[in-house]
């Protein structure tokens, strides 16, 4: 039995891929988007477009927050384009989204079905507000399998993810929120790119999907290659479907995940905290083994990009 799960995205080229592989991979109870990659407005469409470009107009969409918790909301046009999936032209869809905002329909969805899992691959905000507003939800989520943070290095700031930076508040309560989480961050997705020779292997499916897909990938691709020098665009987001789906995908390690709401040069940081990995090395004034904080998260630490891309390509042939 597949796993039943609501992705909450930002679309975003890679919050597409998600969206492809996981309404193929996981029992997909709906769509919840957010501000992030670009305004709201802008996000709901892209998500009502990737629907519909992939005969998957059975899925709901709900529209959510349209801005942080507490900060003013910021976008990423420079890796995206203005409308959040620059590249190929897309038809306007038909579909509509449904009449209920992305709080109520998390909190809704996990009364009426149980294990449901989580799969946000934006910022936090839609999942943070429900949780405060819905106390009671947290012990209706199975777990919680994101795309934020990275173990090492940010993209947004040298220390700082754009997922968790766009709204470090809301990523505070759902890594103190007591829901299993897996933290796939930039560390391992960043090795996972949409090269030319894996778009080639993308063009040769044959099918309008993927077409569509390796376009959309060709100009993600271009974006991060000039902005960061990459061969191809970063698989952020479907890596946090592939974590629910394929043992084989990522690594994980338990670790403490705090998130840092204050620092001059480390706003939005995801810091790790993985001591206890290291007793032999660690000793606090000659006292006994620093041990760390207990852990609250599943954290990424190796990928497999190979097992990612078969998985992927594989998922891509059963589109039209």
């Amino acid at each position: 039995m597949s796993i039943a799960a609501i992705i909450d995205c930002d679309p975003g080229h890679d919050d597409a891929m998600a969206i492809l592989l996981g309404a193929r991979t996981l029992d997909v109870k709906g769509i919840t988007t957010v501000h992030g990659n670009v305004p709201l407005s802008l996000t709901t469409l892209n998500a009502r477009k990737v629907v519909a470009f992939a005969g998957l107009n059975g899925v709901p969409i709900a529209a959510g927050m349209d801005r942080p918790l507490v900060r003013e909301a910021i976008h990423a046009p420079e890796v995206h384009g203005q409308s959040g999936l620059d590249g190929p032209e897309l038809p306007e869809p038909a579909v509509a989204i449904v009449d209920e905002h992305a709080v109520e329909f998390i909190k809704r969805t996990a009364a009426e079905v149980d294990d449901l899992h989580l799969v946000p691959v934006g910022p936090l905000t839609n999942v943070a507000a429900a949780l405060r507003r819905y106390p009671q939800l947290a012990e209706r989520i199975a777990q919680i399998s994101l795309m934020g943070g990275s173990l090492t290095f940010g993209n947004s700031t040298p220390a700082a993810e754009f997922n968790i930076w766009a709204d470090p508040d809301a990523a505070h309560v759902v890594f103190t929120s007591g829901i299993p989480i897996k933290m796939i961050g930039l560390n391992v997705t960043r090795q996972v790119g949409a090269t030319p020779e894996r778009r080639a292997q993308v063009r040769r499916i044959g099918n309008e999907t993927a077409r569509i897909v390796a376009e959309l990938l060709d100009f993600y691709s271009e974006r991060l290659k000039k902005l960061f020098g990459l061969k191809g665009g970063s698989m952020h987001d479907p890596l946090a479907v592939a974590a629910l789906i394929d043992s084989d995908v990522l690594r994980f390690e338990p670790m403490h995940v705090s998130i840092e709401l204050r620092g001059e040069h480390t706003y939005g940081m995801t810091l790790c905290d993985y001591r206890h990995h290291e007793p032999s090395d660690i000793e606090a004034g000659g006292n006994g083994i620093l041990r760390g904080e207990p852990a609250n998260a599943e954290v990424a630490i190796g990928v497999n990009d190979d097992r990612f891309w078969e998985l992927f390509l594989d998922v891509l042939t059963t589109y039209p």
